[in-house]
């Protein structure tokens, strides 16, 4: 089995090798427009909107199923530390990391609702899905961080608002939306 250093270091070198792939050509995407960032799109407000309880989110009656499905995925990771690399080994059911990163935590969640059958970097999900903003589920990603809205709450692991219960770092849901053109807006067909 391979070492604890050894994990760390293919983490790393995953993220910085995706890095020079998307990199260049997220940034051609988005160089035309003020700023050098991507024109920042908010979520729509979702069919039907969930409820943060004890830090934990609650999905509306109506949701979809796979829906339903990453908020429960989310949930399962609430308040785990923020690990750099961590949430980026192979899925096996059951088995979760000991501490999450950005993308880590956006991947653990749509992987809960099938929507994801490995673990992406945050430059990845630049490209990851549909582009734009969905109905019930909006991942923003950029070159270097990642947080999912899902019916109505932001999933992050970084988070500067008063609301947000448990730690300032580590995955946890926030009734507070970020915006920043620095971000593009993706989501899963149908959704």
């Amino acid at each position: 089995m391979p070492s604890t250093f050894s994990h760390k270091l293919l983490a790393a070198a995953l993220s910085v090798a995706c890095l020079l792939v998307v990199a260049p050509a997220a940034m051609a995407q988005t160089s035309s427009m003020s700023g050098g960032g991507a024109t920042f799109q908010p979520p729509p407000p979702p069919p039907a909107k969930a409820k943060l309880v004890d830090g934990r989110l609650l999905a509306p009656a109506s949701a979809p199923t796979r829906i339903k499905r990453v908020i429960a995925a989310a949930n399962q990771i609430v308040e785990k530390p923020y690990v750099y690399g961590g949430g980026h080994r192979p899925y096996r059911d059951g088995v979760l990391d000991r501490g999450y990163d950005c993308s880590g935590s956006v991947s653990h969640a749509l992987h809960g609702g099938d929507f994801l059958s490995s673990p992406l970097p945050s430059g990845a999900l630049m490209t990851w899905g549909r582009s734009g903003p969905g109905r019930w589920i909006t991942v923003y990603a950029s070159g270097g961080h990642a947080y999912v809205v899902v019916a109505g709450f932001r999933f992050d692991t970084s988070m500067h608002d008063s609301d947000a219960p448990g730690p300032r770092t580590g995955p946890r849901w926030s009734r507070t939306l970020r915006t920043s053109s620095a971000f593009v807006a993706r989501h899963p067909a149908r959704y």
